[in-house]
């Protein structure tokens, strides 16, 4: 019997005491569409034992609507545009960053270490940066185009476009258009801007986030979009007939930034996983994926080499020196809601 009963009292052992596997750890991540690549998160839910959620947004003033409406309590990750930063901080809408948890940091180009929108990185970290210009199909017979013309002068239309669906982008490539700054804030020349958008979209088949104008573009139902770098880039691996341009007036250079909501539920997860976005391998791999520059300089060595060399991506000098940053404009800023609450009502 002894031989019998001692068997039963160890399989009895191995069941009752065997620790039972951990739950997952939750992450909810709120960003915008197509920028994660998804081998990436799921290396980091395997290595970390965490399960990301991840909800999309098309354009930023969505995004901070949402963690103002109840968001704060339910994202641990956001990715804030730079000329947002700063009212976020001043909204009460960011955690403080801590740096003792992101020894990643030194990763980083030195530019984008103590950025003007966030000095020392104090609640954010860059994530990718690139440019707005004009994804367009090559069409035979015709020259491409090379200036904000192709979307706002109706004699230099090539075929049907897509306007941005993009407050700060669309208003700033209009006041580009007649010369002035992104960040005008002039009410005579938003009034301009205003009404060269409703011509505009009068002239247009849709009004989209990045990623709709690029796939209008590569279905062939548009012949230009305005757009982010990066989806162009992607659409020219795609389609070889299609290209990119920045164009000659000049456009907007932006960065975008991971940052934790200042409720986030997961607020040490969430740290974790900006650090892991920012070893170099991890970031190489998510510019290769998303096709936009990397900020961070230790991962340029694992980048592409034909990403580096290709100007939609990385600009040369002489166009990013025709880029500029778009600025918090403080209070000013409800004169651009007033122009796009008009555009949109058009």
């Amino acid at each position: 019997m002894r031989c019998l009963i001692y068997p039963l009292l160890i399989l009895v052992g191995v069941v009752t005491t065997a620790p039972r596997a951990s739950a997952a750890q939750a992450l909810h991540v709120f960003i915008w569409s197509e920028y994660l690549d998804p081998e990436v998160v799921r290396e980091f839910e395997q290595t970390r034992n965490a399960k990301l959620t991840i909800d999309l947004y098309e354009d930023a003033e969505s995004m901070v609507a949402k963690l103002q409406n109840g968001g704060l309590g339910l994202y641990d990750i956001v990715v804030p545009p730079d000329h947002m930063v700063a009212s976020m901080v001043k909204l009460g809408l960011l955690s403080p960053l801590r740096h003792e948890n992101l020894p990643n940091l030194k990763n980083l180009e030195t530019r984008f270490r103590a950025p003007p929108f966030d000095p020392k990185n104090a609640h954010t970290v860059a994530y990718q940066w690139g440019t707005v210009g004009i994804y367009f199909r090559k069409v035979p017979g015709q020259q491409a185009p090379d200036s904000w013309a192709a979307i706002f002068d109706a004699r230099n239309q090539n075929g049907p476009f897509v306007l941005i669906d993009s407050m700060r982008d669309a208003i700033g490539a209009a006041l580009k258009f007649r010369g002035h700054s992104f960040n005008a804030t002039d009410a005579t020349l938003l009034k301009e801007a205003r009404d060269l958008l409703i011509d505009a979209k009068k002239r247009s088949v849709a009004m989209e986030g990045s990623v709709g104008g690029r796939n209008r573009v590569l279905g062939k139902t548009a012949t230009a979009a305005m757009v982010y770098s990066g989806e162009a880039a992607r659409g020219m691996a795609e389609d070889s007939a299609t290209g990119y341009v920045i164009p000659k007036e000049g456009s907007q250079i932006w960065v975008d930034n991971l940052a934790v909501p200042a409720k986030a539920p997961h607020r040490d997860l969430a740290e974790q996983f900006i650090n892991f976005l920012l070893e170099p391998k991890i970031g190489a791999r998510i510019s290769n994926f998303t096709q936009f520059a990397t900020p961070n300089q230790a991962a340029r060595e694992f980048i592409k080499k034909e990403d580096l060399s290709n100007p939609a991506i990385y600009p040369p000098a002489d166009v990013l020196a025709k880029l500029e940053y778009l600025e918090d404009v403080g209070p000013k800023t409800r004169l651009f809601d007033q122009v796009w609450t008009q555009v949109k009502a058009r």
